[in-house]
């Protein structure tokens, strides 16, 4: 099977177009495989490219664990960046059919190859049971979370996937590696979580790091850091526009209004290719 290794700040996962090959049988066994960095290609997880009657690609999201995710917003930024410089379109605005929904990118070229891409994330979900959380408040802003005997103000997003976020005065001390997965698995989310630790720069600036859903810690996460947008407005802590420094890279965020899409700007790079045997 012919794949493409792809990563947008460094969350990067293994690419397969069926445009012009089967589907994988069993795309589970095979995200597991695929991802793994010893025995593998090595990635945050697999991502199916495939054609769609309600738009131009349609992209499946498979987490390193297998766990199919409803999004991805780097990997979404990196559909399109395949699409486009592989010729399966030949436009500068594009509609990728997602678990979130069709959305709407928009690519900036060099030299003939997309650099970076612009991404409509739409409007950001803060309903408690669609987001889905169990935690209070409607929305759920500084919610206390308890975990190993430790409570966090947890403010709750979902931009498609379910995020909480969590403010620290340092990301790069915070035990992330230990209370990531405990969070990620706590009852308060019953389809579990991304967990992110942000500590703020500025009113326009934060650094932040990842724990994702199935994936553990990654370099980057898109919709988390469009979450990240989101709880600063709510939370009063930051602006609505915001630059995002994730351990991968930068992201441009910007959330114009609360009825508004979060918008969110980054690079997808392509890596190399190759095939992997059936």
């Amino acid at each position: 099977m012919r794949f493409t290794k792809m990563q947008g700040i460094g969350n990067d996962y293994v690419y397969v177009s069926t445009f012009d090959q089967p589907a994988p049988a069993d795309p589970v066994a095979m995200a597991i495989a695929v991802s793994d960095r010893h025995f593998g290609i090595g990635g945050d997880g697999l991502i199916m490219i495939q054609p769609s009657d309600r738009a131009d690609a349609r992209m499946r999201m498979f987490n390193a664990d297998g766990s199919e995710g409803e999004m991805c917003g780097n990997g979404v930024r990196c559909v399109a960046k395949y699409i486009r410089d592989h010729g399966i379109v030949a436009r500068d605005r594009v509609r990728i059919e997602t678990g979130r929904g069709i959305l709407t990118l928009d690519l900036e070229m060099s030299g003939g190859r997309v650099a970076r891409v612009r991404v409509d994330m739409g409007t950001p979900i803060l309903d408690p049971p669609a987001i889905p959380t169990m935690l209070p408040g409607h929305p759920p802003i500084n919610a206390p979370l308890t975990v190993d005997g430790q409570t966090f103000a947890v403010t709750a997003v979902s931009m498609g996937n379910p995020h909480a976020v969590i403010y620290v005065d340092d990301v790069a001390s915070f035990p992330l590696e230990a209370i990531g997965p405990k969070i990620e698995h706590h009852a308060a989310f019953p389809r579990r979580v991304n967990v992110h630790i942000v500590e703020v720069s500025g009113p326009e600036e934060v650094q932040m790091r990842t724990w994702e859903r199935g994936s553990g810690i990654t370099l980057a996460c898109g919709t988390g850091a469009c979450a990240v947008c989101v709880a600063g407005v709510l939370t009063g802590r930051t602006s609505r526009r915001l630059l995002a420094h994730l351990p991968g890279g930068d992201l441009e965020l910007e959330w114009p209004d609360d009825a508004s899409p979060v918008f969110m700007t980054g690079p997808a790079a392509e890596v190399f290719s190759g095939d992997w045997p059936d």
